[in-house]
Formats: C-alpha cells, structure tokens, sequence
C-alpha cells in the first residue's frame, strides 16, 4: 500500500547524492528501539523489504542498508522530508514551539474547509515570494496537519537539516510552529498561514513550551486529560497532616480546618485534573521610581526600573498547584501565577498604569 504524495514530489530515476545524504542523516538520528515503528509509520519499505534487512546489525550498516533500499524504490526529497516529519511527530518534545493566532475581519464568515486547497494555497504563497523553498505535508489526528518547510534564499538551495515546523488544526485561528533560527522568514510565514486559512490577522502569542499537546490544551481549553511525559504528584487529599498525636486537640483541629481550606481553594483554582505541562513562566516589571523623599539619585531617573523574574521547573503548573498544600505558600497563589492557563501565557509584561 502507497502514500499518497505530498509537498513537493519530483521523482528521479536515481536517487542523488544530496538526498542519499539526507536519508542517511534522517535515519541515523532515529533511535533503533523506535526504527521498526518509525519505518512502519512512514509506508515507503515494503514489508518483504523490510524483512530482508537486519536490524541487529550496527547502527551504521543498518543505516546503509536501509539507503539502498530507498534507492531501489527511486526515493525523492520528498519521500526523505516525509520521513523527517514522522521522526519530528515521536520527538516532538525536542523543539520550542510557539502559538499563533488568527482572526478574521470584521463581518467575515467561516468559510467551508477544504485541506488540499489550504496545502496548494500555503506552498503556491511561500514559491512565490522565495524561489528556494521546500514544502510537505503530513495529515494527521484531530484534522491537523504537520508542515516541513525547508528554507533556502535567492542565491542558496533549501537547507534540509534546519527546517521549521508548523502545526496547524484546519477550522481553527491556532498554528503552532517550532522556533526558527531564520526569524526574517517569520512574516511569510505568517501570511501563507492567514491566506490559506481564510483569516485575516495572526499575532504571535505569548506562550512556549516544549510540549506541543499541552499547548494545544491550553488554547482549546481542553485541561482534563493526560499530557505527555506528565508525572503527578501526590493527590491532596493522600497527604498526612504529619501531626503529633500528643498535640492539644484544639491545635488539631485549628491545622485540619487549614489544611481543609487549603485543599479547597487550590482545588478551585487549578480543578482536580492533570495541569497542562509547561517549562517556565517569566515576569518581566517596569515601574518607575516613587519616593516620598525629594532629591536623590533614583528619583531624577527618567527611564523606568526594570526586573526580570522567571520561574523554572520540569512540571511548572503542577509545582504551583502543590505550593500551598506543601505549606511552602500561602493560599491562594498570586493570580500572576494562577492565570497562565486561562490566560495561555507564560510570558508577562508587569508595567505601571
């Protein structure tokens, strides 16, 4: 069973050296544990291929092996792109990925959907302002579809080892797009997503994280379901007050009826259910200097004080939800802290007003 093509195909008889290279660095990259299931995924080796190669050999002849195979199917630029995708989707968590949203204009109605016309619309945009570029698409989950786009200049072919990513849900104003290192391609990159979406504007918010579904839940308001690699912590209600048995029993029950409150308003402001996984959130403050005392220094100071305070953690929004009920703070937490969800930021300008 074949795909069907996708992003730019342009088959030749024989696989060139740059492709044959790209395949060789796609593969190697691919961890052997994940390889079976990777090729599988990716439909371009036939099973009887698959099962003539030796996949217990050393990571290098395996790999060798494998190119010759993709020779013998007169592999393209495109079939290797594709393969890059798939490898990107099982390793998703080793990119920074943005959001953007869009919106229409005033009056404007949602238009009727269709995927192949927003994939010929989106390339035709980005080939015709940059000659060198190269595009592909794979359709995935929830109506989504992943974009690879390898970018090159006027003078210089598409560099396929630095590509971007974008990930767009169809009939929604998200995309999400891996942070690129070429940020002089981010406004064509924006109008191919606003035209061959129906929209209008698109504005980047300010929200990154390395994981992509917990993102996605954030902007759909979708909380109440498991995220990637998330480790919970201890329900509230399984943890022990820790208290001495000899202690007055007025003290204990002033404690419990704490811990009770406690309980209850970090329950109403978080939920009972897993928190999206974010990395950090950071504060940044600007304020001007206010004195009660005339003179000094600070107080002539036109340009306002800047502060920049960021909060790291493996699991930032589960910590935060721990905080009070660990006794480490008080409850309820800042809203500063509390909104990111509500708000899907994790960045934050704090200015006078």
């Amino acid at each position: 069973m074949r795909r069907e093509p996708a992003g730019d195909v342009v088959r030749a008889k024989e696989m060139d050296e740059t492709v044959s290279e790209f395949f060789r660095r796609t593969i190697l990259k691919i961890p052997l544990t994940e390889m079976m299931t990777i090729l599988k995924t990716w439909n371009f080796l036939s099973e009887n291929q698959l099962q003539t190669v030796n996949f217990r050999q050393r990571k290098e002849s395996l790999v060798q092996d494998l190119v010759l195979l993709c020779e013998e199917n007169r592999a393209s630029l495109n079939d290797a792109a594709l393969l890059d995708i798939i490898y990107t989707q099982f390793h998703r968590h080793q990119k920074v990925w943005d959001v953007f949203q869009m919106s229409k204009g005033p009056g404007e109605d949602t238009d009727l959907f269709d995927m192949e016309q927003f994939k010929s619309s989106f390339k035709k945009i980005l080939k015709r302002a940059l000659k060198n570029v190269t595009v592909s698409f794979r359709d995935a989950e929830e109506n989504a579809v992943w974009i690879r786009i390898a970018w090159g200049t006027q003078y210089r072919k598409p560099n396929q080892y630095k590509p971007a990513y974008v990930v767009y849900y169809s009939q929604t104003p998200y995309a999400f797009t891996s942070s690129s290192q070429l940020k002089s391609n981010l406004p064509l990159l924006g109008q191919a997503l606003t035209v061959a979406s129906k929209h209008h504007q698109i504005v980047k918010m300010d929200l990154r994280s390395r994981y992509l579904d917990s993102l996605k839940a954030i902007v759909f308001k979708q909380y109440n379901q498991t995220f990637e690699t998330h480790n919970s912590t201890t329900p509230l209600q399984e943890r022990s007050l820790g208290l001495d048995i000899n202690m007055d029993s007025r003290i204990i029950h002033e404690n419990k009826t704490e811990k009770e409150r406690v309980q209850r308003v970090t329950q109403e402001i978080f939920g009972d259910y897993p928190q999206p996984r974010l990395e950090f959130a950071q504060y940044k403050l600007e304020t001007k200097f206010k004195s009660d005392l005339n003179g000094g220094i600070l107080a002539e100071r036109e340009e306002p004080l800047r502060c920049l305070v960021k909060f790291s953690s493996p699991h930032l929004l589960e910590a935060l939800k721990s905080l009070a009920p660990a006794g480490i703070a008080d409850a309820p937490l800042s809203p500063l802290l509390t909104c990111i969800p509500n708000k899907g930021m994790n960045y934050f300008k704090i200015r006078d007003k």
